[in-house]
């Protein structure tokens, strides 16, 4: 009497899967190569991103400026300001110098934060919420500068202060325009892709522009300096600021930006996606895994008994898959917590450290959903094995299809130009490895969430495939 209650089939594949060598074996191996190679990987790779304790900035605008000695003021009218990026900055600016990181106070306006006072790299007091046309001025007296704006030069209303004691008796004052990066520019040569941050510079007009007390500034004393100098990408590209006067109206044209780089951009690799890197191998033996425990029935025949047992042929398949699924998932999750905590002791070693690079936490979902992600993938490429077993009831023919499709892609992308790697990782299976993504990077083609969907899209068709054709076909 046949007896196929889903509990009884259930725990015969438990037993199959615990009971036989082979698949013990891949088990074992999936969960000991994603550790291997990961430790191994890590010893390949080093930054010096976190050998400077200390802050840094960016300091990086068109200066259209003349000699201050002393107290005095300086007014403009922001007539009009490209919005070249949320964060784009148009005004004035009092400063130590021209030399880049030294102290300054400014008055700006921006596309989509109104206006600002901001000094020093650190301080940022919001003004109003209007954009230009908007009047704008500083105010020395010591070492003390005060901020204000107007809408219509007449009434105005103080927006911040600042009191900088390194100020020397005649700093710098002018005119400002900077466009931070929204973009990166991409250089693919000679096999090699070089990244770095794109600017499009932002052109800002003024006018209406006073410099006291009288004869502070000589007509014809501006100056235009590109503060932080020029950019040139590797392929040659220039990128440079500019500014002139004409008739009392000022147009200045820059790039860059004004700001303390926080610790979390000081380093832009993902050292958990790349501390994780080992599962490229790990999931080959997942493959093998999941191929091995449905071909294996088909080569010795054990398959009829199996289905003699329990006639319903689609909750056989049903049962190894949650077995093969939770079994993989388990050894996954072990082997992704001890990589990740083996190899953060030689990231460290390797400049991969506190600020740029603090120790990861579980407590940060990210860091979390890379962890059960990547635990995740390797189950789901294992049922996506089992479904192509299951189809080819051959196991040299599915392990080397599952591989083609799901392992060789990740190796041909270090050939592929830039647009077709990005095509692979959004559209094989390699996909589900976005989940290990915890840090914004130009190179993440794809959500980690829709990746691994794809992932799943994948072992879906299979094992809907194989479901049809295992109730159809003979066990031959």
């Amino acid at each position: 009497m046949a007896r196929d209650g889903f509990g009884q089939v259930l725990r015969g594949e438990w037993t199959k899967l615990v009971s036989v060598r082979s698949t013990v074996w891949c088990l074992f191996l999936t969960a000991a190569l994603t550790i291997l190679l990961s430790l191994l990987g890590a010893q390949g790779s080093s930054t010096d991103a976190g050998s400077n304790p200390g802050p840094a900035y960016d300091d990086r605008f068109q200066f259209m400026h003349q000699p201050l000695a002393g107290d005095g003021t300086i007014t403009a009218r922001v007539v009009s300001q490209e919005n070249t990026g949320p964060w784009a900055r148009a005004g004035i600016m009092i400063k130590e110098s021209t030399e880049p990181n030294t102290p300054y106070a400014a008055m700006m306006v921006t596309p989509d934060h109104g206006v600002r006072f901001q000094a020093n790299f650190t301080t940022d007091t919001a003004g109003s919420d209007k954009g230009t046309p908007i009047w704008l001025r500083l105010t020395r007296s010591g070492t003390s500068i005060t901020g204000y704006e107007s809408a219509n030069g007449n009434a105005w209303e103080q927006v911040g202060t600042i009191d900088l004691p390194a100020l020397p008796q005649t700093a710098a004052v002018g005119m400002f325009s900077a466009s931070p990066s929204t973009d990166v520019y991409i250089v693919e040569r000679a096999g090699q892709t070089s990244v770095t941050d794109a600017f499009d510079p932002s052109t800002a007009t003024f006018d209406s522009v006073t410099l006291t007390p009288a004869g502070t500034g000589q007509p014809g004393a501006w100056q235009s300096e590109s503060v932080g100098g020029p950019l040139q990408y590797m392929d040659g590209t220039e990128v440079r600021g500019e500014a002139g006067e004409s008739g009392g109206t000022f147009t200045v044209t820059g790039f860059g930006d004004i700001r303390q780089i926080p610790p979390s951009e000081m380093g832009d690799d993902d050292i958990v996606r790349n501390g994780l890197g080992g599962v490229y191998l790990g999931m080959i033996a997942a493959i093998v895994l999941g191929v091995l425990f449905v071909t294996t029935e088909f080569k010795t025949g054990v398959i009829r008994t199996t289905f003699a047992a329990s006639p319903r042929r689609g909750r056989v398949l049903l049962a190894k898959a949650v077995v093969l699924g939770v079994l993989t998932f388990v050894g996954g999750l072990v082997a992704t917590l001890v990589t990740l905590y083996a190899v953060r002791p030689i990231q460290r070693d390797h400049g991969f450290k506190a600020p740029a690079y603090p120790d990861p936490s579980l407590t940060d979902w990210p860091v979390l959903r890379a962890v059960l992600g990547t635990a995740a993938f390797l189950a789901v490429i294992a049922l996506f094995g089992l479904g192509v077993g299951a189809i080819l009831r051959r196991a040299a023919s599915a392990i080397v299809l599952v591989i083609a499709l799901a392992v060789v892609p990740g190796i041909a992308t270090g050939f592929l130009p830039l647009e077709a790697e990005k095509w692979v990782q959004r559209l094989t299976p390699l996909a589900g490895l976005a989940m290990q993504q915890t840090r914004e990077r130009w190179d993440n083609w794809v959500n980690p969430w829709a990746g691994f969907g794809v992932t799943c899209a994948y072992a879906a068709v299979a094992l809907g495939v194989a479901y049809w054709l295992i109730r159809k076909r003979d066990t031959a």
